[in-house]
């Protein structure tokens, strides 16, 4: 038997889903953005896109989650949903892009992410098991706050989380 040394254990261990997430592009898909996301196997966008064209733009990338944010208000953007689910593995994932209108209970629901977007401002934080994710905002620099998107990894039902600042 010549099975080389670590194959079984790599065999054994669930593949990684990688997850762009951007959130309030506001009619602005910058090159730096469009560079984090390549490699994502799924991307979300938690809404207020702006232009029908970033999200043909996103989907030459990867699969695109997508819903409706404020702004979106052209016929074009009728077409998409207040609210969104991807599902990544053993992970669910819920989309909205006001984390305020969420009319669920998560954590009673098996949901182990809520992404949303509209405030602008990056968070990462865990309620009762569930990881609530705000990418900001990767559009036009708006307030003093950072342009900046996310990524989520799912392996195996665990969520690792990460936000990146791509302009100051």
């Amino acid at each position: 038997m010549n099975a080389r040394p670590g194959a079984q254990e790599q065999e054994s261990k669930p593949k990684a889903i990688t997850i762009g997430v951007i959130s309030d592009t506001h009619g602005l898909l910058r090159s730096e953005a469009v560079e984090f996301l390549r490699g994502s196997d799924f991307i979300i966008h938690a809404g207020d896109v702006g232009d029908p064209e970033i999200l043909v733009k996103l989907s030459e990338i990867a699969p695109v989650t997508a819903v409706r944010g404020n702004v979106d208000r052209d016929v074009w953007a009728q077409g998409l949903p207040e609210t969104n689910v991807l599902e990544a593995g053993d992970a669910l994932i819920y989309v909205l892009h006001q984390v305020e209108q969420l009319d669920l209970k998560p954590d009673v629901a098996g949901i182990a992410v809520i992404v949303y977007g509209h405030s602008h401002v990056p968070l990462q934080e865990t309620k009762n098991g569930v990881l609530y994710f705000n990418p900001g905002s990767a559009g036009p620099k708006r307030f003093r706050l950072p342009v900046s998107l996310g990524r989520l990894v799912v392996r195996g039902g665990k969520v690792q989380d990460e936000i990146v600042k791509i302009a100051d």
